[in-house]
Formats: structure tokens, sequence, C-alpha cells
């Protein structure tokens, strides 16, 4: 059973999403991280904006610093809920779709893939590919 992600594994995460933001017609910044929020891999598309680079590393510590996807975090950090704020936490956070919890065959919690350079709904859609190809 894994129970973080390796180098190979990155890399066909990786794959799988290029392969989606290409279907979707944009540029992205992809990265994933392991069970200790390392990065593991990173690519950067050809002609993908330079900032995002630093948003998609930080969409997938977020999705794995808290075990959930990141979109999930900013339904829970809006004014009035109960984690108003946490994005100021840990070197800054990213509360918006496109990080991704990666899990084993057994549900447990192994990395996370985040992705950045476009809408947050292709964010999300790119990094879930990526995430289903494991």
């Amino acid at each position: 059973m894994m129970n973080t992600i390796n180098l190979k594994t990155a890399e066909n995460i990786i794959t799988a999403a290029k392969e989606k933001a290409k279907e979707l017609n944009t540029k992205m910044n992809i990265c994933v991280v392991d069970a200790g929020a390392n990065q593991v891999a990173f690519v950067r598309m050809d002609g993908a904006w330079l900032g995002s680079a630093d948003i998609a590393l930080k969409k997938a510590k977020t999705a794995r610093f808290f075990d959930m996807n990141s979109g999930e975090i900013g339904k829970l950090s809006q004014p009035n809920e109960p984690l108003f704020n946490i994005e100021h936490s840990n070197g800054g956070l990213i509360s918006f779709p496109g990080g991704v919890v990666l899990k084993n065959k057994d549900g447990e919690v192994i990395g996370a893939v985040g992705v950045s350079g476009s809408s947050v709904e292709n964010d999300h859609e790119v990094a879930t590919a990526g995430a289903n190809a494991m």
C-alpha cells in the first residue's frame, strides 16, 4: 500500500492534468505534493502565467494540510464561517478551487495536486483529472 506520492505517480498525475488542460485549451501550472506536503513534481506549461506557479503549490499544500480540497476550505473560510481568515495561516493558503487531495486505495490521504492558470472551475477540473489518474 502506498502511503505517500512517489515521483512516478506524480509524473502520471501531471501527464493526465496536462492532457485535460490541453483539452480545455488552457495553460496551467501543476504541482504535486507528498504526504508531508513536500513538492514532488511541478510543471509550468509553455505560456502559463508565472504568478500561478506559487498558487499551484499553495493549493496543493492547502489541500494536504487540511485533507480536503482547497475549494472546501474556501467555503469554510468565508465571513461568519468557522475557518474565517485561515488563509493567513501556514505562510499563506489558497482557499479557492484547484487543490485536490490524493488518496490511496484504502482512502488514506497520501498527497495532493494543485493547479492554477485559468478559471477556478478549469483549475479544479484539471486537478481532478490528475487525481483520477492515480
